[in-house]
């Protein structure tokens, strides 16, 4: 299977350029737009453990590492597209327009953290495993049914495919030809469990036969390759010729989440090792010295201005009041069961007696 679904590659390790009918496509415009995203994104990411780590935010789930799979395919997106992220995908998020601010609040568990920037179609992160597969099928759809060019992207790890909404919404998309692309990054770990002790298939693109939809697997830290596949993914689909399965190849140098350790399951010399040689953004900086494009004075402004907008949504999200534990209790059902309402006093209580 690795034979019929081989790692689709546009740019290889030192940024020179494979596929030579792709080059009059790939412009300095495009690459600098490409640059400035994933260095703001990498910058967040450092600075959200950082807060993490000062007790200034919640648990948090950094994707470093994976900064081409998200910026890439996210840039594909038209405006009016939907994309459905899992709790590792705020880099993609916040590159489609979603607000730092609010993906900060998010992380400190305000309800807020969960709105979209104005018209903007970004679903609240799935935190349970793959729930957000069926959600992106059943928006995809009703866009169909509405008449509208409007696709979904939807975003999981390897591990999303051993649940069965990874399955179910894959079935219902390619029965339904549903507008949908589903975004695999396959960073080879779901928390501490690598790809091989989850599944006997040696790729997760594999999977689109029993659907009998296009299935590709792709260099997910190869910028190019993710934005001009997931441009073709979401071509296919605003065409009225169904789903697409796409499985991005990339690593996730840190922790599952600050939670975790992951030096208890996995050899961390291979991260530093992929670091050094593989890196998405190190690899995007060869390309544009390999044409004259980079200009160290530039990378300098660029993370001055990208760390003054990420300070200022920092300052705004610690102006909100800290959040209440009870508000989880709120928005389960229109009006609450008997049940969480008990619950919610229960809390409550408890809260009132700590305060005393």
């Amino acid at each position: 299977m690795e034979k019929q679904f081989p790692i689709i590659q546009l740019m290889d390790v030192n940024g020179n350029i494979e596929k030579q009918e792709y080059s009059s496509k790939i412009t300095k415009e495009l690459t600098e737009k490409f640059y400035k995203h994933v260095l703001r994104i990498r910058t967040f990411d450092k600075k959200a453990v950082s807060l993490q780590r000062q007790g200034r935010i919640g648990t948090y789930a950094p994707y470093e590492g994976q900064e081409a799979s998200q910026v890439g395919s996210a840039l594909a997106l038209s405006q009016d597209d939907w994309l459905f992220p899992s709790y590792r995908d705020h880099g993609a998020t916040m590159t489609f327009g979603h607000s730092l601010r609010n993906i900060l609040l998010f992380w400190n568990g305000r309800n807020e953290g969960c709105v979209p920037a104005e018209g903007k179609k970004v679903f609240p992160p799935g935190i349970p495993i793959a729930t957000q597969l069926p959600h992106a099928v059943g928006a995809a759809y009703a866009e169909k049914r509405k008449g509208t060019k409007n696709a979904s992207i939807v975003y999981f790890g390897d591990g999303a495919t051993s649940e069965g909404d990874f399955h179910e919404g894959l079935n219902f998309a390619s029965v339904l030809n549903a507008p949908v692309v589903f975004f695999n990054q396959n960073n080879h770990f779901a928390i501490s469990v690598p790809m091989t002790k989850q599944m006997k298939t040696s790729t997760i693109a594999q999977k689109s036969l029993a659907y009998d939809i296009p299935g590709y697997r792709i260099d997910g830290n190869d910028i190019f390759a993710v934005y001009f596949y997931t441009q073709e993914a979401l071509k296919r689909a605003r065409n009225g010729d169904g789903p697409t399965l796409i499985e991005a190849m990339t690593w996730r140098y840190g922790a599952h989440t600050t939670a975790d350790d992951p030096t208890k399951y996995r050899n961390q010399a291979e991260s530093e090792k992929r670091r050094k040689d593989n890196d998405p953004i190190l690899r995007l900086e060869r390309f544009m010295k390999n044409n004259g494009w980079f200009d160290e004075n530039h990378k300098s402004a660029l993370l001055a201005e990208i760390s003054e907008e990420i300070d200022a949504a920092i300052s705004e999200m610690e102006r909100f009041p800290k959040a209440n534990p009870a508000d989880m209790f709120d928005y389960v059902f229109e009006k609450p069961t008997w049940g969480i309402a008990q619950q919610k006093e229960e809390l409550l209580q408890v809260l009132r007696g700590e305060n005393e």
